[in-house]
C-alpha cells in the first residue's frame, strides 16, 4: 500500500531561493523533487521529507497575493535519529538555536535556523493520535 501524498504543504519565500534549497537538501536531509523557474528566480519548489511530506518554497515576489515575508517561517519536524541529524545540521553551518534535548511530553529535539532566518524544530514527537 502506498502512502497517500501530503496535503498540507507549509510554504515558505526565499531572497536566494536556490541557496536555500541546497541547505535543506545538504543541512536537514530534504529531497529536492521539483524546482521550476530561470536563473537566480524560483517561481515554485517543492522538497520532500523522507518520513512523509515536506514543503514549497520560492523566491520571494513583490506583488500579487503571495507574498511572504523571508525568514518568518517556522515548522516542526518529525524525525527518528535527531542527534545524526543535529550533527548533519552543524556540519552544513546551520545556526543552531537549542541544541538536542528532552522535552517534558517524551519528545527528544533540537532547533535551527537556516540563512534566510527560518526556525526549524526537528523531534521525535509524532504527533496525538487521531
Amino acid at each position: 500500500m502506498t502512502e497517500p501524498r501530503p496535503q498540507v504543504w507549509p510554504t515558505l519565500a526565499a531572497t536566494d531561493a536556490r541557496a536555500l534549497i541546497s541547505f535543506l537538501v545538504d543541512a536537514f536531509g530534504f529531497t529536492e523533487t521539483a524546482v521550476m523557474g530561470e536563473g537566480d528566480f524560483v517561481a515554485h519548489a517543492e522538497l520532500a521529507w523522507p518520513l512523509g511530506g515536506g514543503i514549497m518554497l520560492g523566491s520571494v515576489k513583490q506583488d500579487g497575493v503571495w507574498r511572504l515575508r523571508p525568514g518568518s517561517f517556522g515548522c516542526y519536524v518529525v524525525a527518528d535519529d535527531i542527534d545524526a541529524l543535529h550533527e548533519r545540521a552543524v556540519k552544513a553551518g546551520a545556526e543552531i538555536v537549542k541544541p538536542p534535548f528532552r522535552t517534558d511530553y517524551g519528545s527528544y529535539d533540537f532547533a535551527a535556523r537556516d540563512p534566510e532566518g527560518n526556525l526549524w524544530s526537528f523531534g521525535t514527537y509524532r504527533g496525538a493520535p487521531v
